[in-house]
């Protein structure tokens, strides 16, 4: 036997050494990554000790099928990134700022119109006052028979 054959059998072919960092990924034990490091194509490729760009579509259609498989399947249990948290908290404090600013505006409209109402009663208080006070004197008594 020459040594490419037993250089070959030793060595795991490069669709097996990704499909087990695949796997390593999945259970979330990685050797070359850190813990925790998402799936991605290009994971797999780094976890497997070799450049993303190896990891190509032409190459190896079965594994990245079964890559973009899984991601599909995992994209609701992903938790959010901490830049998604963040923006997610921007955009609810800008909602609720807004709202303040519309709560805050309508409150003002409201008070305005009580004060306007306020105002227009006891004007009104005023003229029955000044009315009931001119009642007695331009009465005139009708006789009775």
């Amino acid at each position: 036997m020459s040594s490419n054959q037993i250089d070959s059998r030793a060595r795991p072919s490069a669709e097996a050494a990704y499909r087990e960092a695949f796997e390593r990924l999945k259970q979330g034990h990685p050797e070359r990554l850190p813990e925790g490091t998402p799936v991605s194509q290009n994971n797999v490729a780094r976890e497997a000790g070799s450049d993303p760009s190896a990891l190509r579509k032409s190459r190896f259609p079965g594994l990245i099928a079964d890559i973009q498989r899984y991601l599909a399947t995992r994209v609701d249990r992903h938790p959010p990134s901490r830049s998604q948290t963040l923006q997610s908290q921007r955009r609810r404090n800008r909602n609720l700022r807004d709202r303040i600013e519309d709560l805050t505006k309508q409150r003002d409209a409201v008070a305005c119109l009580l004060n306007e109402a306020n105002a227009k009663i006891l004007e009104l208080s005023d003229r029955v006052a000044e009315l009931e006070a001119k009642l007695p004197s331009n009465l005139t008594p009708i006789p009775r028979r």
